[in-house]
């Protein structure tokens, strides 16, 4: 594993041992990053469930002002504190370690993000409490971009009720990427 494209271009990354975490692909968080281009230079990133923290370096390497993680399982926290140190963005970057939940309260009225990543575990609806709470959190902008990383088989029907719109669904041989916004009002 490694960072893909930006200032620290081609650094490998520790990762946790064990199954705990999935790691995100090269390959996947390159299509991953191709499609948040636009979006990712300049932003505040939050990386919900970061695990090692691959996808909010792989955000700050490619210009992300700053970057927020949140990680509850011990291994993994530490696996991000090596990873932030080696890539050198200490300046750039928060770890929260707690839950998810506990975290995004914590953070109400310190932050606005651009660019919200979670990969909770898959099929226990987890991303469904996050997305719950997140439509009337003062964590997100009008323009708000939430991607989640899910199972195949993770359905996002309620949406709608929440106040939110799936922009995108990108889906590929094992897992998805829905891209949601705020609807418009």
């Amino acid at each position: 594993m490694r960072i893909i494209a930006g200032t620290a271009r081609s650094m490998p990354l520790k990762t946790v041992a064990g199954t705990d975490t999935r790691p995100t692909t090269d390959r996947i968080k390159e299509t991953l990053f191709n499609m948040l281009q636009e979006e990712v230079p300049g932003s505040y990133f939050l990386d919900l469930f970061a695990g090692s923290g691959q996808i909010g370096l792989e955000a700050a390497s490619r210009g992300a002002s700053y970057v927020v993680f949140v990680e509850n399982a011990k291994r993994a926290i530490g696996c991000i504190e090596e990873n932030i140190e080696f890539t050198k963005f200490t300046r750039e970057t928060r770890l929260y370690p707690s839950d998810v939940m506990t975290a995004l309260r914590s953070m109400e009225g310190k932050y606005k993000f651009d660019v919200i990543f979670m990969d909770p575990p898959y099929n226990q609806e987890i991303e469904k409490e996050v997305l719950r709470y997140l439509s009337t959190s003062s964590l997100l902008k009008d323009d708000t971009l939430i991607v989640v990383e899910a199972s195949l088989s993770t359905g996002f029907e309620y949406l709608e009720e929440m106040g939110f719109v799936l922009r995108k669904l990108k889906t590929y041989k094992t897992n998805e990427h829905a891209f949601i916004v705020k609807a418009e009002q």
